[in-house]
């Protein structure tokens, strides 16, 4: 563990937000384990860190009620549905944009299910964030967006976008505006300094590169 994670854990453990570290992904599920219990209600928002880990095919395993958005066939008005339900949920299994050395956590959404439930809701919400995700502060947050999640989520999404064609935001700055796209994924940002419950937020750091 290097010093940047070790600074980054100890500002969320002061702002409330427990954190946990594993070298590699594979060891990701057995500390999952430990933080959910055999019948509990689980959902997950989106999320190419919680593939890579193997996090979507365990949940799958029978042990918890999942409320699974991946199932083949599913219309809109089902997974509206499961994105509803999922705010009821025991515990709501994510990634994060971004993290700060301060111990912020910085999401943008599209449709916004996704930073609703991490702001409120579920009982418990585990993030599963590489290291490449790590930032010094704020400003390198939304610059992290603008540069790399947001424009490679945008092609993964087939999002008529600027930064899915030019692989950056239109303000390839820390600016806000710009995106006139009615795909933009862009449209809600939450930066979340701190929770007043303990151990509801639990971030699992892994000493790899995950996700966007």
């Amino acid at each position: 563990m290097n010093e940047k994670v070790k600074t980054t854990m100890k500002a969320l453990e002061r702002n409330n937000i427990s954190s946990y570290y594993v070298d590699k992904k594979e060891e990701v599920i057995p500390l999952v384990e430990t933080l959910i219990k055999e019948g509990d209600t689980v959902s997950v928002g989106g999320s190419m860190s919680l593939f890579e880990c193997g996090i979507i095919d365990y949940l799958r395993c029978g042990k918890y009620e999942f409320f699974d958005r991946y199932v083949d066939g599913l219309g809109g008005a089902e997974i509206e549905k499961i994105y509803r339900a999922s705010f009821d949920a025991d515990a709501y299994f994510c990634s994060s944009n971004a993290v700060t050395e301060n111990g912020e956590l910085y999401n943008v959404d599209g449709n916004s299910n996704r930073v609703a439930a991490i702001a409120y809701g579920p009982r418990k919400v585990i993030m599963v964030v590489g290291i490449n995700k790590i930032v010094k502060d704020i400003d390198e947050a939304v610059l992290r967006v603008k540069r790399i999640a947001a424009p490679k989520n945008a092609v993964r999404l087939h999002c008529n976008t600027y930064c899915a064609k030019e692989g950056h935001c239109v303000k390839n700055d820390a600016t806000f505006d710009g995106c006139a796209s009615k795909d933009r994924l862009c449209i809600n940002r939450l930066i979340t300094h701190g929770q007043r419950q303990k151990e509801r937020i639990n971030v699992i750091f892994v000493g790899e590169s995950l996700g966007y």
